[in-house]
Parts: C-alpha cells; structure tokens; sequence
C-alpha cells in the first residue's frame, strides 16, 4: 500500500461525514507524526461565520501499548484542563471508536523553528516579549503540576497577530503525588533540547528539565542557532556539563547583560540551581520592559484557579491513576458509532486581547 493510500485510511468517510455534522470539514493534511495526523479543519459556526482550526487525528489501532496507557491518558487530561491564553486552546475533543479529534486553534505563523529558517535570530525585546508568554504558559502548568516534558522551538506556535503559544502536551505528566514531587525516569523530548540529568538516565525532576528546555529555546531565538550540535549523547552531556556553550559573535555584544545572564542562569548544569518560570518574570530582564514585569488580570486569575487546584487535589490525598483515566476514557467511548464529546469549549481567550501582544515590540 502507497504511502497516499495509507493517508486516506486515516480518516473514513463516514468519519468525515459524522465530523460534517457536527459543522468541522477536515481538508489538507499539514503534519503526521507517529500515530497522529494533523489536517488544517474549518468550524462551520453558523451560514456568515466560519474559523479555520488544526485537527489532530490520533489512531489508536495503530498505537503500541505503552502510548495507550500512558501517554494518550495524560495528554488528553491535559488538553481537556488546560485553559491559557499562550497554550494552545483546544476547542473540541471527540472520540470515534478507536480515534480521537482534537480541535485546536491553527497557527497562522507556523512555529518558531519556522520562523527562524524564515527571519532570522529574534531581536531581545522581540524575545523578551515571547519569552514572557512561553513563561506564562509554563508558570500556568507547572502550579496544575503538569510538566511538558518536550519543550523545543517546533512546540512553540505563533498566531496571526505574533502571539505565540505552547502546544503537544504528548509527552505531558502528573508531577505530584501524596506532597511529594515525582521524579521522572522517562527519556522525553529532543536530544539537542534535553537537560543534561535527563541525559544521564537518572530520576530527574521534570519542572527543572522543562526549565533547561526553555534556556535552548531562548538561546536559539537570539542566535538562530542551537548552542549545541552534537549527535553523540555522551559528547553533548560533556559539553553540557562543562558549559561549552557561547553565544555568537555577531549578537554576542548586542544583548544587554540581563539576557546574557537569564540564558547563563537557564542553561545551569545544576538542576536545582536554575531559576522557575515565576523566578524569571520577577527578575531582572523580564523587568527591563515595565509593562510584562506584571502578570495580567487574566494570568492571575488563571494561576490562582491552577494552584487552588493543585491545592485540592493534595489535600484530598488525590492519587493520579492512569489506569483509572483511560478506563473511563474508555467507558465514555464504548458502543458509540456517533461522537463522543470529551472537551468542548467556545475559545474563551481567542476573544480577549492579552495584554502581551505585538504592539510592545
């Protein structure tokens, strides 16, 4: 079977015709990964009104074992809590026997990676004012304790009006369990973005790495450039280890000394060492532009309603089980040929203007 043949299959007619309903038309497929297929989708709101959104196909006939049990339950628990104007907004998740579509908001920009191969470096404030949003996503998810877990320049989507926004929470987890934070074990992510304890193979803590993560992806912003490009595993560890990182040389004295610093303090062998995600809107270089120092009445009411949470979900000794999760997933989807609803929401924040957009270039 050609690889169009297998495109095809993907999505049945009757698939089509039950989502047509519904008032969704999948139309060209714009990215494929192992067991998912993303298409550019329409939302037909009524006769004048239509939005043009991403549909991520997830075929679990086709998945192994391990993703079914443990990846695909955190990722759909995830998207259907999370609610942030610089995370992706997941409008819609159905379930058709064994698939799930999953509408979310469609980047008109692509992603950062893109935008790099297509710009060039990103100016400091220009960084800054991303960074401030990448950081309010990040301080949003990990007060759920939620870690992402595959942090890298292809998560970061960019919208029409250059707001930029976190996405794939496939590899995305639970963090805390009975008071206590959960070491992780699994090797996740991208090499060239990965912390070098996530490296090393040993139980690291999964905010921290996350933390690391978005060190690489602001150093690349400035520099158009990975600040490692080694293959071999246990060089890059060493390089990592070691610091052997710079920046380069025809931005090097162009960055104020903050940023210089930020991106040091990110990139710190140390786990415990680096700076959390509240650590740097509070600090020095965020600060430099007096208008992203203060988080917005939105963010605050979103972190407030995250860590309350958080908060309930301790107290009540609340035991994460995954198991528990895809068996109810499960029962939800069970002897339905129609759609199943698992999240629907109107896209609450694609209304509200976040006080953090392009005009503070």
């Amino acid at each position: 079977m050609g690889q169009g043949d297998k495109l095809e299959l993907s999505t049945t007619p009757s698939d089509l015709n039950v989502l047509q309903e519904k008032g969704f038309i999948l139309e060209k497929i714009i990215g494929e990964g192992s067991y998912a297929k993303v298409f550019k989708a329409t939302q037909m709101i009524d006769e004048t009104r239509h939005c043009i959104l991403a549909c991520k196909v997830i075929d679990t006939a086709q998945a192994p074992g391990d993703y079914l049990s443990k990846f695909l339950p955190r990722e759909l628990d995830v998207l259907i809590r999370v609610n942030h104007p610089h995370i992706v907004n997941v409008s819609h998740i159905f379930q058709r026997r064994a698939k799930y579509f999953i509408f979310l908001r469609f980047a008109e920009n692509g992603d950062l990676l893109d935008f790099l191969s297509q710009h060039g470096a990103v100016p400091e404030n220009q960084s800054r004012l991303w960074m401030r949003q990448i950081l309010s996503g990040m301080q949003y998810i990990h007060s759920m304790n939620v870690a992402h877990r595959d942090l890298k320049c292809e998560n970061i989507l960019i919208t029409a009006n250059y707001n930029v926004k976190i996405t794939d929470f496939g590899f995305a987890r639970n963090v805390r369990q009975r008071d206590r934070d959960i070491l992780s074990e699994t090797y996740c992510g991208s090499l060239s973005y990965a912390a070098p304890e996530v490296l090393k193979g040993v139980p690291y803590l999964p905010k921290m790495a996350d933390m690391w993560s978005i060190g690489i992806i602001l150093y690349t912003m400035l520099n158009k450039a990975l600040p490692f490009n080694e293959t071999s595993v246990k060089k890059l560890y060493e390089k990592q280890i070691m610091r052997k990182w710079r920046f380069r040389t025809n931005i090097v004295n162009q960055l104020s000394t903050e940023c210089k610093e930020q991106v040091t303090a990110l990139m710190e062998p140390d786990p415990k060492g680096r700076p959390t995600a509240t650590a740097i809107v509070a600090g020095p270089w965020i600060g430099m532009d007096a208008k992203l120092a203060k988080l917005t009445f939105l963010e605050e009411s979103l972190l407030k309603q995250a860590e309350e949470e958080a908060h309930m979900k301790e107290k009540d000794n609340y035991v994460e089980s995954e198991v528990e999760r895809i068996a109810e997933l499960r029962r939800k989807g069970r002897g339905k040929e129609g759609l199943k609803v698992l999240k629907t929401s109107e896209g609450t924040y694609e209304k509200s203007q976040s006080v953090l957009n392009h005009k503070h270039k």
